[in-house]
């Protein structure tokens, strides 16, 4: 169980790159759950093709955690592998 404080805690939220997923579906999906603008998604996008991964947004913990739930369920919904996860903001 995640306590009160944890819940708090800001989260970096990180999308993983596939090699499936196409381009486009994952700037919709940027700004559709992590309400980025069309220039930034795309920028996270590329970067994510490019390195491997890349940090989209920051936010608390329950938060965090609804919009990557949201996002996951989207991209399997049309049949796609997109994957982000979550690590502690240090």
């Amino acid at each position: 169980m995640v306590s009160d404080e944890e819940l708090e805690k800001p989260y970096r939220i990180i999308i993983q790159n596939d090699d499936v997923t196409p381009m486009d579906f994952v700037v919709v999906v940027l700004r559709l759950f992590f309400d980025l603008d069309f220039d930034r998604a795309f920028q996270v996008m590329m970067k994510a093709h490019r390195h491997g991964r890349a940090h989209v947004t920051t936010l608390p913990y329950e938060e965090a955690k609804e919009r990557v739930y949201a996002a996951h369920s989207a991209a399997r919904e049309a049949s796609y592998p997109l994957t982000f996860y979550l690590e502690p903001d240090e």
